[in-house]
């Protein structure tokens, strides 16, 4: 199937979607500051200076990306291929009493020239487009020395496999998780790549959705839920994420978590 084919299914599904986001609901600093939002931990670590930067949000969705960064003092530009996304980043940012230019753009062919951006950050987007073409397109637009923040799910867990496979109704059949060889390819052409996993015993929290509180994940995302009831599932997270730390020390299990965060710089 061609790009053009697939960016259109794309587009449509995630216009669908747009339609149900109430944006009066959402919390952006959850999606930073919560427990169980720790590839967004890693990332923001990785971000010195945000006040005053240019970022480019890249697949930015409803737009808590984008308005968490404008809070922070940096000019965002919010873009997605779903022109319906979009208009729920204006309701999102009107709401937030802050501005963010939105723009309807390719990840592929980003349309900005090079050298234009102190930061890029990709969020579960990756794992939906050319890996290959869009990272190519990034390293182009970030100046010298800036970062590509991402994160996106990895392929190898057979339990997201399980769990992808009873999720038909909120992912797209034209998405493709990661190999966590992307770093070492990376590396070919950024000049410095870091990365880390996460979720791996703490995923249990998915199990126990499924097995004992009933909750389907085609009627409410796991990758939702988990933040919205961040606060009841806090001190478990936690106590689970101890052993994610043991476990990822021992080789070749960093894999086989659920998600992998990254920052490559130019």
């Amino acid at each position: 199937m061609n790009d053009a084919i697939i960016n259109e299914h794309e587009r449509e599904f995630y216009n669908d979607w747009a339609k149900k986001v109430d944006s009066s609901k959402i919390d952006v600093r959850k999606f930073f500051d919560s427990s169980t939002c720790p590839e967004n931990k890693f990332l923001i670590s990785h971000m010195q200076n945000i006040k005053g930067s240019l970022i480019l949000d890249l697949g930015c969705g409803a737009g808590e990306n984008s308005v968490y960064f404008t809070l922070k003092g940096a000019n965002c530009i919010a873009t997605d291929y779903s022109d319906g996304m979009l208009h729920v980043v204006d309701e999102l940012a009107a709401n937030y009493n802050v501005k963010v230019k939105t723009q309807v753009v390719d990840a592929m062919k980003i349309p900005f020239p090079d050298n234009t951006f102190d930061f890029v950050y990709i969020a579960n987007t990756l794992h939906h487009v050319d890996f290959d073409k869009c990272t190519k397109e990034i390293y182009r637009v970030l100046k010298k020395g800036g970062k590509m923040l991402s994160w996106d799910p990895l392929m190898h867990n057979p339990v997201i496999n399980v769990y992808r496979r009873m999720a038909t109704k909120v992912r797209t059949e034209d998405e493709h998780p990661l190999n966590i060889n992307v770093a070492k390819k990376l590396s070919t052409f950024f000049s410095k790549v870091e990365y880390d996993t996460f979720w791996f015993a703490t995923l249990w929290i998915f199990v126990r959705f499924y097995l004992i509180e009933k909750v389907h994940p085609n009627d409410e995302p796991y990758w939702k839920k988990i933040i919205s009831d961040e606060e009841r599932l806090r001190s478990r997270y936690l106590r689970l994420e101890k052993i994610d730390t043991f476990l990822k020390k021992i080789p070749f299990l960093k894999r086989y978590a659920w998600n992998i965060a990254i920052v490559a710089t130019k």
